[in-house]
């Protein structure tokens, strides 16, 4: 039986950060932003059920979920336990690949980066309840989109995307972009 182990605020106002009881995903993360999105994963799709929430975001032990400002927590923590208690982990697909557009001549640099976003941005993230997607990689642009908590907080889409920057430039190249969309 799943159920929420810890709650934990987020620098996103409007998200708070489930840790749950089991591993629900080994590495993937997922992330919808609508009902509509969510409609082909059991999970989220059902905690769209709850009024008011507005994105969903999970990954291996945490779920988070970010909800209108005129919502009380209170009354989605009430059905979110509710649905914790009644739903069955086997329902939520296998872990899906992602694809990420990259240049052909970038594959070894892409490597890189995904190496130090993996052990020093993706944690961080995570602590605040969020992620971060890489979506393309082409002549030294890094295209990321923000996830969960990280998704809508200004901090995360300023300052933590010139912290990247910094880091990938320091580390790889000096002439790499990030930018996110």
């Amino acid at each position: 039986m799943l159920f929420v182990q810890n709650i934990e605020t987020t620098p996103n106002l409007q998200a708070l950060k489930f840790v749950i009881n089991e591993i629900l995903l080994k590495r993937e993360t997922r992330f919808f932003e609508s009902k509509i999105a969510a409609e082909k994963d059991a999970l989220a799709k059902e905690i769209f059920k709850i009024s008011g929430v507005v994105s969903v975001f999970y990954t291996d032990k945490f779920i988070t979920i970010e909800k209108t400002a005129d919502t009380n927590w209170l009354d989605i923590q009430k059905h979110f336990n509710k649905l914790l208690r009644n739903f069955d982990k086997s329902f939520i697909s296998a872990e899906r690949e992602t694809d990420v557009l990259v240049a052909e001549n970038e594959t070894e640099t892409l490597q890189k980066i995904v190496k130090i976003i993996d052990k020093k941005i993706r944690p961080f993230l995570a602590g605040d309840g969020g992620g971060i997607d890489i979506l393309e990689f082409k002549k030294n642009k890094l295209k990321i989109k923000y996830l969960g908590a990280c998704g809508n907080c200004t901090s995360s889409i300023n300052g933590t995307q010139k912290a990247i920057e910094s880091l990938l430039r320091r580390e790889i190249n000096g002439s790499i972009n990030v930018v996110s969309v």
